[in-house]
């Protein structure tokens, strides 16, 4: 739709964690250092944390992209962590290729450690990264402590890495899981970005789909942090909105008039996110303006 009137080679803004968008910012690159740190020094645990939409996902996809390329690593990946999915043990098993159908726990539990013990015996190390880790039960969490305790000598047999949303780092507090937080090697809470970063991130991603550098204006970026406060997610949303609406207009730049007439649009259809316009409920004009006249004064 708008792709060919800006010049992309594909959409800048979508919401599906791409590596080839990956934008490091200071936060995201000591994030993805760490994970690659737990990855060359066996570290037992890694906990990766941070708020919805802030670009975890895309990080470990840009973590899998790399361990894709190292031949001494076997990885498992769990995505489906809700307690509905069904038991834990029956991912790990899926995670790897295991047979699990028709086992009970300790029976899996046999046949992951064998599993394990042939690939170290094989050279390979086995990595397990587990994606919102948050819905993970304080019974589910000492499953894995257990797993973590098949090793081999002095070598870590089992890598596991946990990421998820700030209730993961919540939980991890609680006394009953006290042993399990001591195991913690590696453990990092990834912020959102700040308006330098937001504008950064917006230019970053125009540039690697093709387009122009310049085609938010610098005022539009500030908007644009004022109303997502840096979460990746709702930037790319916004930022997608607003191309169709500058297309719609035919405008040559997607300046914070713009910004601004979509927050207001989406915010009284409730089309786009409430929680990006907390506060904008009683008096919706106002606070749209209060936003333009502050990502002015920013700018300048």
């Amino acid at each position: 739709m708008y792709q060919t009137y800006y010049g992309f080679i594909e959409k800048p803004f979508s919401l599906l964690p791409d590596p080839g968008f990956l934008f490091l910012s200071s936060g995201h690159r000591q994030a993805l250092s760490m994970l690659e740190y737990g990855m060359m020094n066996q570290a037992g645990f890694t906990v990766i944390s941070g708020e919805i939409g802030s670009g975890k996902t895309t990080l470990i996809r840009q973590l899998l992209s790399q361990l894709e390329l190292d031949h001494e690593v076997t990885v498992g990946l769990v995505s489906n962590t809700h307690q509905s999915f069904g038991e834990l043990m029956q991912w790990v098993m899926l995670a790897f290729g295991l047979e699990y159908s028709g086992k009970n726990k300790v029976e899996m539990y046999q046949l992951l450690a064998e599993f394990l013990a042939k690939e170290y015996g094989g050279g390979r190390r086995t990595v397990l990264i587990i994606d919102e880790a948050q819905n993970l039960s304080p019974e589910a969490l000492e499953e894995l402590r257990m797993l973590a305790n098949i090793n081999a000598d002095k070598d870590q047999v089992l890598q596991i890495v946990l990421v998820g949303q700030p209730g993961l780092r919540d939980m991890l507090r609680r006394p009953e899981l006290e042993q399990f937080a001591q195991r913690i090697a590696i453990d990092y809470h990834l912020d959102t970005l700040d308006i330098k970063g937001t504008c950064e991130y917006i230019r970053h991603r125009i540039v690697v789909a093709g387009g122009a550098p310049d085609l938010f204006e610098a005022t539009a970026c500030v908007a644009v942090h004022y109303y997502t406060k840096g979460t990746p997610r709702l930037i790319n949303v916004l930022c997608d909105t607003a191309l169709v609406c500058g297309f719609a207009e035919q405008k040559e730049f997607i300046d914070a008039d713009l910004i601004h007439d979509v927050v207001r649009d989406k915010t009284v259809g409730g089309i786009l996110p409430v929680s990006m316009y907390q506060g904008f409920q009683d008096d919706v004009v106002s606070d749209i303006q209060e936003a333009k006249k502050n990502s002015k004064k920013i700018s300048e």
